[in-house]
């Protein structure tokens, strides 16, 4: 594993005009495309499993396995389903890609549709982010007007249409589950599994359900093979990703390199933590994943090393918090967002996200007592792994994580009758006067 950046999804974003078809082709796009047609789709599914290439979803299932489970003897229509609701904070990979480069990601369904025979593809989009959604839609429609969708795509006899839905606006509908209710026309609340959606998904038809980066990756391995993709990255987390930047760093933004480089060298690559401060504790896969310390730097950014860390590689949002930062009320801030947007099915997740709020405001304010902490954690116990999906997990996990680490600015708080943090100092959008 070399510590490099491999601009691969990310080539084109500087070009003037990346998003346009014209861009893209001249760029090598769609070439792919024309090797996977005159392939079979059992090929393309060996290259994507050969190519090891995992979710980039959070999840870190292998893609071409997933791929490999949908039942081709079955007489229902297959589907493909691009998970493009992404809404976690923190992360931020999968909206810059489809606005900078949506034909990278419409090229992706097409390979994918073909590989898995499906002659429908729907990208749900989060209905909030409307300039993404308009992108999108445009690059599906220079997609169809040139060929590379529609009925009988460039002569192969292989018919595909693409929908781009707008989803709600809810978080719970980023669980694949969820999303497919929501594309069904239910509320978005998640499936009791099994059946799983590769045997009855949309429509009670075999479907298969991917991130956005994901999708978007294949195209690559189907251009330059498998073995160039599984070059890059560390022995059972092949291949880059996108690492997404931001809180306290001097250049926050996406990078995309190998998967196993470190945060050390990452923050190396976006100018440090901001001027005169250090690290405190930073997200390795968004607000949802267990925080990690200063004494993590070093630790790779694959599936593997950031679980044996204590935490989950998730979405690789890494957010940045330097010592101004009160772990308490970022914290806070985050339980506060899960408990909004717990669809209320589950009651461990319905009703312990309030009591979570309710018992971190009071620590938060300085209300309490040191034996407070441990009901905390009972409370976290008693939610984590009890509900039909992963958002009450991530829900506890910061909570947990924070008091694992910083045990003593919880206790700092109640001694001091409140918060011991200027806001104005923490704040991640500080002015260069006020830095």
């Amino acid at each position: 594993m070399v510590d490099t950046l491999t601009p691969v999804l990310t080539s084109d974003w500087a070009d003037e005009q990346s998003w346009k078809l014209a861009t893209y082709e001249r760029n090598g796009g769609y070439r792919a495309l024309r090797n996977a047609l005159s392939m079979a789709p059992d090929d393309i599914i060996t290259a994507v499993k050969d190519s090891g290439l995992r979710g980039r979803g959070g999840a870190g299932f292998p893609t071409g396995m997933k791929w490999g489970f949908i039942p081709q003897d079955n007489p229902n229509p297959k589907y493909l389903v691009v998970n493009a609701d992404e809404s976690e904070p923190g992360t931020c990979k999968d909206i810059p890609l489809m606005m900078a480069s949506p034909h990278t990601l419409v090229e992706g369904v097409i390979i994918s549709s073909f590989a898995i025979r499906a002659n429908t593809a729907f990208i749900y989009v989060r209905g909030e982010v409307v300039h993404v959604i308009r992108r999108v839609q445009a690059a599906v429609a220079e997609a169809y007007a040139a060929g590379h969708l529609g009925t009988n795509i460039h002569g192969s006899g292989y018919d595909l249409d693409v929908v781009v839905h707008a989803g709600a606006g809810a978080y719970i509908c980023g669980e694949e589950t969820a999303l497919l209710e929501g594309l069904e026309g239910r509320r978005g609340q998640p499936r009791l599994r099994p059946p799983f959606p590769a045997v009855a998904g949309l429509y009670a038809s075999p479907t298969v359900i991917n991130n956005v980066e994901s999708i978007a990756s294949v195209p690559s391995i189907i251009g330059n093979g498998a073995d160039w993709f599984a070059s890059m990255g560390t022995e059972k987390s092949k291949g880059f990703g996108i690492f997404s930047l931001s809180g306290h760093v001097a250049k926050p933004g996406q990078y995309e390199a190998p998967l196993g480089i470190t945060l050390r060298t990452l923050i190396d690559l976006a100018g440090g933590v901001r001027h005169g401060h250090e690290l405190k504790f930073w997200t390795p896969g968004g607000s949802s994943t267990p925080i990690l310390t200063a004494e993590h730097l070093d630790v790779p950014l694959d599936f593997e090393a950031v679980g044996a860390a204590g935490s989950m590689l998730g979405t690789r949002a890494l957010q940045i918090f330097d010592e101004t930062t009160c772990v308490v009320r970022a914290v806070l801030r985050w339980t506060e967002f899960y408990k909004h947007e717990s669809c209320g099915k589950c009651t461990p997740c319905r009703e312990g996200t309030w009591w979570l709020v309710q018992m971190l405001t009071n620590l938060e304010q300085g209300v309490g007592r040191e034996e407070d902490l441990d009901v905390l954690l009972d409370q976290c116990d008693n939610i984590l792994g009890r509900s039909f999906c992963a958002l009450a997990d991530g829900a506890v996990s910061p909570i947990s994580s924070s008091i694992q680490y910083f045990r003593d600015e919880y206790l700092q708080h109640l001694s001091n009758g409140g918060c011991p943090f200027d806001p104005v100092a923490s704040t991640l959008f500080v002015s260069e006067g006020a830095r």
